[in-house]
């Protein structure tokens, strides 16, 4: 296409030299300021929306738990058709797949702030039109939000490169995306829904800015050598992703992993309320733990390039189950222990999000046929992560509920439950990733390669 410039294209530069396997600072934050908003995006629709709606409009919460469940389950089955639109603008050219992300991020922006103000109803009981309205906009809203979001990890993703250079380029994607969580938990209560809606335009704005210095100046991406000793798969332009082995392998340790992490996510309030009792703790606890975790990337970075990107990911979860050992055993008025059990745990939090996504790269640059089609797999990842949010959900709540915890409980037997499972079942799920990935690394060694 005339006048292009493609996402895809490297100057040959090789590893050889150190300069040209480390990214720019600016180029870095250039590329990673867009994650900000669109984590900025999904905490106030997982957290703030519901209540929002069954307060403002009286939407019985039946209605409500099943329109938010049913809109979810789509926006994560069509994850992977996005990711095959994201390919076609990516092979475009950088101009074309720019255009396409600015007019997202503008449905993005509109349909968010609209999605705050429902029509309210006249009388009590009449709510059929605010569910109407959350309806039409929030599909929009999560329609806008993911296919931006899978675009954005594809122009990144499609850099390719060696393991140090991929690790950075998600570090700094990842780093910003933690800050926008960050944000998102405190602004709502400052500014308002109309201020947190003028928030996340200015934040879009500002990423796509980003995105556009890096139509007019690619960064210089080193080319990463393919092994001698072990050529790529092959794998069929139209084949799907799930038959390369590597991916597959993968998707299973990301996926055990991911739900090692979200059981303690959604259990958090329950456990600092009934078995801390320290409701008050919670905002500094959640700025402790994704703190952590964002001032940790570097480290982690750093050791992935001195040890391996596999390698560095099992410290991570070492040191998680490690700063969950002690957790079954504290009790009302520890909160102040805990904070520390949420540094910790945010630390090795910031090796979940920046080393899988940089593996992931590296299996489908190592794909005959995988380079051009980073979107498809990233739909499917991202499928993946959303089911790591259900799993949690459809794991941990009902085995509460059979083992005799209600919320607000005081008997000693349910809270001791609520610890094991906040605690205990997430660190079973922690070494049985760790050792699973353990034994992808002897299928395929390039995971473990500092390289």
């Amino acid at each position: 296409m005339p006048g292009t410039v493609p996402i895809t294209l490297k100057p040959p530069l090789t590893c050889g030299a150190a300069p040209a396997c480390v990214l720019p600072w600016q180029q870095g934050l250039a590329y990673g300021a867009l994650a900000l908003p669109l984590a900025f995006v999904s905490l106030p629709l997982y957290v703030s929306l519901p209540h929002h709606y069954a307060t403002q409009t009286g939407m019985p919460l039946a209605v409500l738990g099943a329109t938010l469940l049913g809109l979810r389950g789509l926006d994560a089955l069509i994850d992977p058709w996005l990711g095959r639109r994201a390919d076609r603008l990516l092979s475009e050219g950088a101009p074309a797949a720019w255009r396409a992300a600015l007019g997202l991020a503008v449905s993005l922006a509109l349909t968010f702030a609209a999605l705050w103000q429902p029509p309210l109803p006249d009388a009590p009981g009449q709510w059929q039109g605010a569910w109407a309205w959350l309806v039409l906009s929030l599909a929009a809203c999560t329609l806008a939000f993911s296919a931006l979001s899978l675009l954005h990890q594809g122009w990144g993703t499609r850099w390719g490169g060696p393991a140090a250079w991929r690790t950075r380029v998600s570090a700094w994607r990842e780093g910003a995306t933690l800050l926008g969580v960050l944000m998102a938990s405190a602004l709502p209560v400052w500014l308002g829904t109309g201020g947190t809606s003028a928030a996340l335009a200015l934040a879009l704005g500002l990423g796509l800015w980003g995105l556009h210095r890096l139509v007019r100046r690619a960064p210089p991406v080193p080319v990463e050598p393919v092994p001698t000793t072990a050529p790529p798969t092959r794998l069929p332009a139209a084949a799907s992703p799930w038959r390369a082995p590597a991916f597959r392998d993968l998707l299973l340790v990301f996926l055990l992993n991911g739900t090692a992490s979200a059981i303690p996510a959604t259990l958090l309030p329950f456990f600092v309320s009934d078995r801390l009792m320290a409701a008050p703790w919670q905002p500094a606890l959640l700025l402790a733990y994704f703190g952590a975790g964002a001032l940790g990337l570097p480290a982690w970075a750093a050791l992935a390039a001195r040890r391996g990107l596999a390698p560095a990911w099992r410290w991570g979860m070492g040191l998680s189950v490690l700063s969950f050992a002690c957790v079954p055993w504290l009790g009302a008025g520890e909160a102040p222990a805990f904070l520390l059990v949420c540094l910790a745990s945010g630390l090795a939090l910031g090796a979940d999000l920046a080393l899988p996504a940089a593996l992931l790269t590296g299996v489908i640059h190592r794909l005959d046929g995988g380079p051009g089609r980073e979107g498809l797999f990233l739909g499917w990842w991202t499928c993946a992560s959303k089911l790591n949010l259900a799993l949690a959900a459809g794991l941990a709540l009902p085995l509460l509920a059979v083992l005799g915890y209600a919320p607000g409980s005081r008997d000693a037997l349910a809270l001791d439950t609520l610890a094991w499972a906040y605690a205990g079942l997430p660190c079973l799920l922690k070494l049985a990733a760790a050792g699973l990935l353990r034994r992808c690394e002897r299928r395929h060694p390039s995971w473990s390669s500092a390289s």
